[in-house]
């Protein structure tokens, strides 16, 4: 997640850079080459976390369910929803995606035109569902912080462990 943040900090600053201040590119070309890599960089840096989404997602729900009401952010709910509701496209675009590579002519390797424009596509289509990821993921490890911190229900209370002390010998 850390590698899309920084995927997308630097379009932002490339963006910026080329464009006018309604946003229009001043080389329309350019900056859709650097927008399709901006799709394919970000589509290899969630790529290792694709497999344990699901499992990080319940993780953190349960952790979440777990949390004393002080200790939660009201974002967090929200958050998860839209990491949930971007997994489920996610999934369902790599699907379409591995459906439409193997439709492709035998010739159609990584590196020829029709390989590469059918992936390029994919990576555009993933791209604001990844983009979802790299905002919201931190959600993630925010909430795995606080249960962490919370107090263990096994652990004796503070006040507790406070009465139960003995006094000194002397």
């Amino acid at each position: 997640m850390s590698d899309s943040k920084k995927i997308l900090d630097a379009w932002d600053a490339y963006s910026d850079e080329h464009t006018d201040l309604d946003g229009w590119p001043y080389d329309d070309h350019a900056y859709g080459l650097r927008a399709s890599q901006r799709d394919a960089d970000t589509a290899e840096a969630f790529e290792p976390l694709r497999y344990g989404a699901r499992h990080l997602l319940a993780t953190a729900e349960t952790q979440l369910g777990r949390l004393p009401e002080g200790a939660v952010q009201n974002r967090w709910v929200y958050q998860l929803g839209v990491l949930h509701a971007a997994l489920d496209r996610l999934e369902q675009l790599h699907e379409q995606w591995l459906q439409t590579r193997d439709a492709l002519p035998a010739t159609a390797k990584p590196g020829t035109t029709a390989f590469d424009d059918a992936l390029a596509e994919y990576h555009a289509e993933s791209w604001n569902y990844l983009d979802d990821w790299a905002t919201h993921g931190k959600t993630l490890r925010e909430i795995n912080t606080a249960a962490r911190k919370a107090p263990s229900p096994l652990a004796p209370a503070p006040a507790l462990a406070a009465d139960r002390r003995t006094p000194a010998r002397k």
